[in-house]
């Protein structure tokens, strides 16, 4: 495949039919056909997942790549499922088939099974997405029937199928005789599908291609005599078909070339027509000969390109599926969007590059360039004109020079004889040359962005104004504030979430080469220049108002690892601050955060990814050098049910656990005063608020762990609930999608079933709200007796219309919202080390407003104050001390009375928030506290001699081994366990040099773990003073963690810097 011509390109883009996009650009000769290939390459480490949504999101099709050897592994299963969320087809290549053959040593019937197996875990991925999708679509389809009354009537059968049965699922899975899989060995250069086999054999056997095709893979086999391809190989002992003519080929031809047996090497090339160079046959090494004659034979790129051609769709051929899924955003479905919206979507579909097909296209990450790179700045090659045109210049400034010096010699002869030069002169000649003669500092080398970007209609030109959409624009409010046909270019009013800008520059995307051009059709990869000012990380652009922002990006990594970044040298901390701006917009998962503390924190998915960014902010953004703190690990604070057994496990009986719960609470009371605060034997606490106006009782209660999972996994949704809920406080009609409003009713019957009990009861319709954050892993639950709040699921119960969701009328307490507020607050940090908690539920079972004095007092004293203001301008009276913000409660009295009995008093709302906050933190003090760490799946491939090494380092770090099994017909051990993530910096270098490379670790966030130990535990029975020593001075992994997060969050850490003084004692005498 040779060098094609920029001119080719453009030409190939016009033509999306042609066209497939998938990584770095081809041009690729099919047949009588020619097809522009775009291949965008995402990374493999699970560091980098969101590399591969950015790709994803572009693409019409995806090239899912697995290693013959190792199988299926956790970023197979993550490829397949984002590819599967953006609705884009993948192929599938099964690479490294060679590993088989020189490691394994299988023989090629077991190599078969192997790969038959390999088959089978990749469409169990696939299957198992399908059949979820099926379900849902199932679930919703029962609920619109429902809905239009269409039930069947009560006499006949029910059915209890799934619709599955019914479901085509044929396409989906990946089958060889499909078409979709490709066998390879890229190291070795060579690759095939089973229709390459299939086309040489019919010429060779005399059978048709087609039947080849259906039978060369599966249970089929060739009998010799009766010269036909039967059924039942493996009930019959035979050989299967791909077996005996594919795979005995290519070990024949390895086991020939690997023992050097030339007579048959050279009868094998001849057979297959294949030429090698003199050099290649005399080569000492084998791979150089067996390269050179399998990337003849079954060159890899053949069959994966022409797979790739034949079974991914191009741009035309985009599902109306996937239209409406990339434009309905959030909550809303697709047929609640405006006309003028909805009409867009045959724009998509058309993927048309005519004058008036309306431009969209959307960027899907920044990415850095060094302004040298550009196309514009990148120095041209010389013409003949320009290298004679230079020639002459250089001899012109030679004669001149040659003329200056010789002018300069005459006046020095001349300056000899009239004497020396004034010192003036000398000194101005002098400055005149060292200022010439300086070099030209070189410019600061800046970084470019260039947005990355798929058009899906229109033709995007240089210089065009779009508009670039905000993830929270509303077309239908857009429509409403522009005229009819506002365009980008227009003077456009302000419009919540849209702004306009400039294309500046287009660019092909040529590996690392850009090429620049004037426009780009519909269906293509571009580069776009002149976006960084209008664009952080992803956005939508379109030349209508109309359209919809795109659906976000599904980012299957999780930034969790932390660490506090400060330059070395204090004064270059500008630079340092624009070169996290820098990285925070090239980095599509990366986060740059600045603390209260004034620190400026970088959030990375894992350990690999963190070093990747800390080594592009020295080398590229930042160009300085940087202090990097240790990685800060987040926890999370809960509580649990009191122990049953005691740290030697030993049961506890009923005296020792209320002793130690009367403890707990004594310790959570120790300073704090007694008038404002009461804690009772039941866990209940009291606080009243400084000013005696308000007063809260609540409880503190773990919730199953069940729950926690529900309400984590399920965040995105209790944030589309906030919404919708703050849009009916708004009195606002809201169309919500059926799926969203059958998500929320899923998300309610699991809270029902997670929460059973006498204690539980009525308690999903209690929930008063969620938290930190107004969505996290907590509830704040309402047991104040008499108060009928509005319930969080109030969006459930709305009017026949579907979709569409009423304001009812609200019964809101004054400061309910105070409430709500405190307890957001507690929730984000706990009293343990200021972390946030996870798993408790605060149930308000008091909340009183005690009223200071009656209306009439309240008006009086408004009219006392109010005269009293007018004096102190008028100079009569002087003024005297009160509350702030007491003369605006009061002026607001007599508008609200309802109010005014509480406002008048002062800042009621900020004690209510803050004793409401003091409160949850007592409760939550009265409780059995503990500490929750974030965890680590880990995936070890190994082999049985360093097995116990790899536990060894597993039990070194308070890893737990969960499972193990062997791969079958091979010596490797799959090994899946757990291990915190505050153990896994260093784990993957550990693992691999105690292991000599044979082990090589795979970490995926999964779950946070309850840490089993009590961080305040104190030995109280005989058996612990035993065991653990009166100082119980062994190792407690809760208290190290808790103190290593306070300590690093400047809070008091109680511990003895000194134990046990003693005299210092010198070496030359004992004293």
């Amino acid at each position: 495949m040779g060098h094609t011509g920029l001119e080719k390109i453009v030409a190939l883009q016009r033509n999306p039919a042609n066209i497939r996009n998938l990584c770095i650009l081809a041009h690729v000769d099919h047949g009588d056909q020619e097809y522009l290939l775009n291949l965008i390459d995402s990374p493999g480490h699970v560091d980098f997942s969101s590399e591969v949504s950015t790709a994803v999101r572009l693409c019409d099709g995806a090239i899912v790549v697995v290693d013959a050897v190792e199988g299926v592994c956790p970023q197979t299963q993550v490829v397949l499922r984002q590819a599967w969320l953006e609705n884009i087809k993948p192929v599938l290549v099964i690479n490294k088939i060679d590993r088989l053959i020189m490691e394994l040593k299988l023989t090629s019937q077991e190599a078969y099974t192997h790969l038959q197996k390999i088959l089978e875990q990749v469409n169990a991925v696939t299957g198992t997405l399908f059949t979820s999708k099926v379900l849902e679509e199932r679930a919703e389809k029962e609920k619109e029937e429902e809905k239009e009354g269409e039930k069947t009537s009560s006499d006949q059968v029910y059915d209890w199928s799934a619709g599955l049965e019914e479901a085509d699922d044929s396409h989906l899975y990946f089958s060889p005789d499909q078409g979709n899989v490709v066998f390879a060995s890229a190291i070795d250069g060579w690759g095939f599908s089973v229709q390459q086999f299939a086309h040489i054999y019919s010429q060779r056997m005399g059978i048709k291609a087609e039947v080849l095709l259906r039978t060369l893979w599966g249970d089929f086999y060739l009998n010799a005599k009766a010269k036909r391809i039967m059924k039942g190989a493996q009930a019959k002992g035979k050989k299967p078909l791909f077996v005996q003519l594919v795979l005995d080929n290519i070990w024949s031809l390895y086991d020939a070339v690997l023992r050097k047996d030339k007579e048959k090497v050279d009868k094998v090339v001849k057979s297959l027509g294949v030429k090698l160079m003199a050099r290649d046959s005399r080569h000492s090494d084998a791979k150089v000969l067996l390269t050179a004659i399998c990337s003849q034979w079954l060159p890899v790129s053949q069959a994966v390109l022409s797979m790739v051609c034949e079974k991914l769709p191009s741009p035309l051929d985009i599902t109306a599926e996937r239209v409406e899924k990339l434009m309905s955003v959030g909550m809303r479905r697709f047929d609640s969007l405006p006309e003028q919206t909805q009409d867009l979507k045959e724009a998509f579909l058309q993927c048309s590059s005519g004058r008036d097909a309306p431009v969209i296209v959307f960027v899907s990450k920044m990415f850095a360039v060094d302004s040298k790179a550009l196309p514009q700045n990148r120095p041209r090659p010389l013409t003949q004109e320009d290298i004679a045109q230079r020639r002459e210049l250089a001899r012109q400034r030679h004669a001149n020079k040659m003329a200056a010096d010789q002018t300069a010699e005459e006046n020095t002869k001349d300056l000899g004889h009239k004497g020396s030069m004034p010192q003036e002169e000398l000194t101005k000649l002098e400055s005149l040359t060292l200022k010439d003669s300086k070099p030209d500092e070189p410019e600061e080398q800046r970084e470019t962005f260039v947005a990355f970007a798929r058009v899906y209609s229109g033709v995007v030109k240089k210089g065009q104004r779009v508009f670039v959409l905000g993830p929270k624009y509303d077309p239908a409010q857009g429509l409403r504030m522009l005229s009819e046909n506002c365009s980008a270019s227009d003077c456009v009013p302000e419009v919540p979430h849209l702004s306009c800008c400039s294309m500046e520059s287009i660019y092909l995307l040529m590996g690392r080469e850009l090429e620049e051009l004037e426009d780009m059709p519909a269906g293509n990869v571009v580069g776009i220049g002149g976006l960084e000012e209008c664009v952080l990380k992803s956005a939508t652009l379109s030349s209508s108002p109309a359209c919809p922002p795109f659906t976000s990006l599904n980012f299957e990594a999780m930034p969790i690892v932390r660490v506090a970044i400060e330059p070395k040298h204090p004064s270059e901390m500008p630079k340092l601050v624009r070169g996290m701006r820098l990285l925070n917009q090239a980095d599509p998962c990366a986060e740059v955060l600045i603390q209260e503390t004034g620190e400026h924190v970088l959030v990375t998915a894992g350990e690999v990814h963190l070093q990747r960014c800390l080594d592009d902010l020295r080398d590229r953004f930042a160009k300085i050098e940087i202090c990097a703190s240790k990685p800060i690990i987040p926890f999370r604070e809960t509580v649990v049910r009191p122990p049953k057994v005691d740290m030697v496990n030993e049961e506890m009986g009923k005296q020792q656990k209320v002793a130690i719960i009367h403890q707990v609470k004594e310790e959570a009371l120790q300073g704090r005063s007694s008038d404002t605060l009461h804690v009772d034997p039941s866990g209940l606490v009291t606080v009243t608020t400084p000013n005696r106006l308000g007063t809260i009782g609540v409880r503190a209660i773990p919730l199953p762990q069940e729950v926690t999972c529900v309400l984590e996994s399920n965040s995105e949704l209790i944030r589309t609930l906030e919404q919708i809920n703050m849009s009916l406080r708004e009195e606002k009609n809201l169309h919500v999608s059926l799926a969203t409003q059958e998500a929320i009713t899923g998300l309610k019957a699991q809270l029902e079933k997670g929460l059973q009990g006498r204690k539980w009861r009525n308690a999903v319709e209690r929930i008063w709200a969620f938290g930190p954050r107004r969505y996290g892993p907590n509830i704040l639950l309402n047991s104040v007796e008499g108060y009928e709040r509005p319930s969080v699921w109030q969006c459930l119960s709305r009017n026949d219309n579907v979709g569409e969701a009423r304001a009812h009328p609200t019964a809101l307490r004054d400061f309910d919202n105070s409430i709500i507020s405190g307890f957001q607050l507690a929730t984000l940090s706990g009293p343990m080390c200021e972390e946030p908690l996870m798993g408790v539920c605060f149930s308000i079972e008091r909340w009183d407003i005690h009223p200071p004095q009656n209306q009439d007092s309240l008006e009086e004293d408004h009219i006392f104050h109010q005269s009293l203001a007018e004096g102190k301008q008028d100079g009569d009276i002087e003024a005297t001390s009160q509350p702030e913000g007491t003369a605006s409660a009061l002026s607001q009295a007599r508008f609200r009375p309802e109010a005014a009995t509480v406002d008048s008093c002062g800042q009621v709302s900020g004690q209510l928030i803050a004793a409401m906050k003091e409160a949850c933190r007592h409760a939550f003090q009265a409780q059995p506290q503990r500490l929750m760490a974030a965890m680590y799946t880990c995936e070890i491939m190994t082999t049985a001699e360093v097995l116990g090494r790899v536990y060894g380092v597993l039990g070194k770090r308070e890893g737990r081994v969960l499972h193990e099994e062997m791969k079958e017909g091979t010596d490797m051990f799959i090994i899946k366990a757990i291990l915190p993530v505050a153990e896994s910096f260093g784990f993957a270098d550990e693992i691999r040099k105690r292991t000599s490379g044979l082990a090589s670790p795979q970490l995926v966030f999964s779950h946070w773990e309850i840490i089993s130990s009590d961080p305040y535990w104190v030995p109280t029975t005989e058996e612990e003073y035993l065991h653990f020593g009166e100082k119980a001075d062994s190792a407690n992994q809760a208290l190290k963690y808790m103190n290593a997060v306070r300590r690093r969050k400047g809070l008091y850490v109680e511990e003895k810097i000194v134990e046990h003084a003693e005299k210092q004692r010198t070496l030359s005498k004992n004293k």
